[in-house]
């Protein structure tokens, strides 16, 4: 296996409140130099995505406005990592502000990367599980709509063309291999 190229340089060349475009001059170990251009973190931390069960077979999706497709999607509940906080407490923060529940247990399942050539970007799974009704406020623009589904429908959901997000469907089938691993 090759050693990891060298980051000779960066550069911000683009930047939004959400966004930041890094400019990236690397060196490979076999002396060959490119640029690449990469979609940055905005701010240090990370993201989490949860996969909330009320019970063995059922699992807590939300329908909420998704502007990349400009469309109600559904998928799992998730957000991003505030300074000082655990992806843990992330998560179960997110989880209390969407859905209006917490969760005593909290497991670990993956980490996901959405694009790696492009985009430095790492979100969290995690599956919530025993969970109370629990209620904050968050920083959503309208009310969350939350949907039980029964994980074992899975493929039924992908069906409906309504929940297209990688990420929570990875999740879905990750969580349900998990869950049949524990029994």
């Amino acid at each position: 296996m090759a050693d990891i190229p060298t980051i000779l340089s960066k550069t911000t060349i683009a930047k939004s409140r959400l966004f930041r475009i890094e400019s990236i001059d690397i060196e490979f170990s076999n002396g060959e130099k490119r640029n690449f251009e990469r979609l940055a973190r905005g701010k240090p931390g990370g993201a989490v995505l949860i996969v909330p069960m009320l019970d063995e077979q059922t699992v807590l999706l939300v329908r909420e406005y998704s502007a990349g497709v400009h469309r109600y999607e559904v998928g799992l509940p998730k957000g991003k990592t505030d300074a000082g906080e655990s992806f843990l407490e992330a998560a179960n923060r997110e989880l209390k502000e969407e859905v209006g529940y917490g969760a005593r247990k909290l497991h670990h399942l993956s980490s996901f990367s959405i694009a790696p050539s492009y985009l430095e970007h790492m979100t969290e799974i995690i599956i919530a599980q025993d969970l109370y009704e629990e209620k904050l406020s968050g920083d959503e623009p309208e009310e969350l709509e939350i949907i039980p589904w029964r994980l074992s429908q899975i493929n039924q959901l992908l069906a409906t063309g309504e929940c297209t997000e990688a990420r929570s469907i990875a999740a879905l089938f990750m969580t349900l291999e998990y869950l049949k691993a524990q029994n």
